[in-house]
């Protein structure tokens, strides 16, 4: 694809310096629909970047559009602040039928305000409110948003740098299988073919790192048993259960149950970060439920609304539910457009089981491509699971490179991870057999042109 330089001069006098992903995707978008975006002169791009996921059902679903217009055109409530309203009413009861009830989860809904740094915020807020403690446990790599309270529990040293202050009442711990990716590419020579998905949560057999006992924990328990470690018992523990910022790092359910039955016998609470795993991203809609664990807190955002409106939930537990009212508040938590396309994604795509197996299905079928294309380049390993996956090479300014030739080739992509070296795949749900072949055939043309 020949693209012509956009006129960018507008964003670029006016616009800060802050803007991020237009540089590695320099045109001016105009239109968008399914996994499909247009850009004013036409070009056309295959979406595998949902909106940073905020997108899983595509660009302007066609049901959830139908229901946000017939809302607006009745004049329903935008802007309801906490108030109760009709839509409020049709989104937290769609949410407890279809969402916590079948999975028997007891859950208080909050609305802490339209994003996901928000979420986090309230959940950590409240956990030090329950426990009257003041540290939070993090894992390397975490990203939980750009607000003083969620970087404080994130990973990323350039983030960090932002605040300008320093970040404390966090206490950092290694992530599931952080001490063996230290080597991991280093490695790739070394082994067969199938060893070269990367351990995380694929090959348990045959990386033999001594998981039953999960040193961390022992050390980390060990250390809170210890009156003489001077380390004072936090609140709570927050983890993603897959690192999507962090560079696609997959936690395996043995290890977050693990860490779940730490939490209890250590009188911590247990916050999930599911905000760009949840809402079906790895198949089932909490990313949780595969290790089969209950979260005391969970955070949700992103995807939500269904249809790209900021919307956050941080959910928890009756019990934690603590907070006088107004006590912690937010103007634009009532986002009413938002509560009518979430309530008309959760019933399209979550009254039975069929999203979830078909993300599982378009999963394997981006791990069958991977494969090939790791067989082909020994430089690179991939891991993922539903529909987020990674693929890490040697060189570490690789993934740029391949991005920005998708780009070129018409597939838009985003790097993650500390040093921007994975490439992250994070198509919508609603992608077609035949979109994602298209796109993990342009994927596989980008690295091979880049090597």
């Amino acid at each position: 694809m020949t693209i012509a330089p956009p006129d960018l001069s507008v964003f670029q006098t006016l616009e800060s310096e802050v803007r991020s992903y237009c540089r590695g995707w320099p045109t001016v978008f105009d239109r968008a629909r399914g996994s499909r975006l247009y850009d004013e002169d036409g070009h056309v791009f295959l979406d595998f970047f949902a909106g940073a996921g905020s997108l899983n059902y595509g660009h302007n679903n066609p049901v959830l559009k139908r229901a946000l217009l017939d809302h607006l055109e009745r004049d329903g409530v935008t802007q309801g602040l906490d108030m109760a309203t009709t839509a409020k009413r049709t989104f937290l009861e769609t949410f407890q039928n279809l969402v916590l009830r079948p999975r028997d989860l007891p859950y208080k809904v909050m609305f802490p305000g339209p994003t996901g740094t928000n979420a986090v915020e309230a959940a950590l807020k409240l956990a030090r409110k329950v426990k009257g403690r003041e540290s939070v446990v993090s894992f390397t790599n975490a990203f939980h948003g750009m607000s003083l309270g969620s970087l404080a529990v994130t990973g990323n040293a350039f983030k960090r740098a932002g605040a300008g202050v320093p970040l404390v009442h966090a206490v950092p711990l290694p992530y599931d299988s952080y001490l063996d990716r230290v080597d991991r590419i280093d490695r790739v020579d070394r082994v067969d073919r199938v060893d070269r998905v990367d351990p995380i949560g694929h090959l348990d057999d045959h990386v033999g790192s001594g998981f039953d006992e999960v040193p961390e924990f022992l050390w980390f328990e060990r250390m809170l048993a210890d009156r003489g470690s001077g380390l004072d018992t936090p609140a709570a523990v927050i983890v993603e259960t897959v690192q999507g910022e962090g560079g696609v790092n997959v936690a395996r359910p043995e290890w977050l149950r693990a860490l779940a039955a730490l939490c209890e016998r250590r009188d911590m609470l247990l916050i999930v970060d599911d905000i760009q795993m949840g809402c079906g991203r790895t198949g089932a809609f909490f990313s949780f439920e595969e290790a089969g664990i209950v979260p005391d807190i969970v955070t949700v955002s992103k995807s939500i609304s269904g249809y790209g409106l900021p919307m956050s939930l941080t959910l928890f537990k009756p019990e934690l539910d603590v907070w006088e009212p107004g006590e912690h508040n937010g103007t634009f938590r009532g986002n009413n457009p938002a509560f009518v396309t979430s309530a008309a994604a959760l019933d399209t795509y979550w009254a039975d089981d069929q999203t979830e197996k078909q993300t599982l299905a378009r999963g394997q079928q981006v791990e069958q491509a991977l494969l090939a294309l790791v067989d082909e380049h020994r430089d690179a390993v991939h891991r993922g699971r539903g529909l987020v996956w990674g693929v890490e090479f040697t060189d570490r300014a690789r993934a740029s490179a391949v991005c920005r030739r998708a780009f070129q080739l018409g597939l838009l992509l985003e790097t993650s991870g500390p040093e921007d070296e994975v490439v992250k795949l994070l198509p919508a749900l609603t992608i077609t057999p035949d979109e994602l072949d298209e796109g993990l055939r342009v994927l596989a043309r980008a690295v091979r042109e880049t090597a």
